[in-house]
């Protein structure tokens, strides 16, 4: 009985206490000129400001288990936070986008990453706008 108690007790505990699900993986990241046919058409890893009006940030996901959650994409800008952009995550396989408007105050060192809902860095790219 004494050896019985413990390994019961041990069950109800992981049985009760809730497991944070874990956050999607991020399979695919890119900043893109453009989205088509929910594709990324290039990557982007240096570009004039005169080429393009937007860039994408675009983010593909795994989540296994298949969970609802959110993913940020945070657009930086020489270190700095430049834009937030807070999307939902709704199945195992998910594909999200968010825009980056540019013009020539635009010019410098950009980084774009995707945090989970806890705000922890999945993965990040970094280009360049002359």
């Amino acid at each position: 009985m004494k050896v019985i108690f413990p390994v019961v007790m041990l069950l109800l505990v992981s049985v009760v206490m809730p497991v944070d699900a874990a956050s999607p993986k991020v399979t695919e990241l890119a900043v893109t000129t453009k989205v088509s046919k929910g594709k990324p058409i290039d990557a982007v890893h240096r570009i004039s400001y005169r080429s393009v009006k937007f860039l994408y940030g675009f983010t593909r996901t795994l989540s296994e288990p298949p969970q609802e959650t959110t993913v940020t994409q945070v657009w930086l800008r020489d270190g700095q936070p430049f834009k937030e952009v807070t999307m939902p995550v709704k199945g195992r396989r998910w594909r999200l986008y968010s825009t980056l408007p540019i013009d020539a105050s635009s010019v410098g060192r950009w980084r774009l990453e995707v945090r989970d809902a806890d705000g922890q860095l999945l993965k990040a790219t970094e280009f360049h706008i002359n």
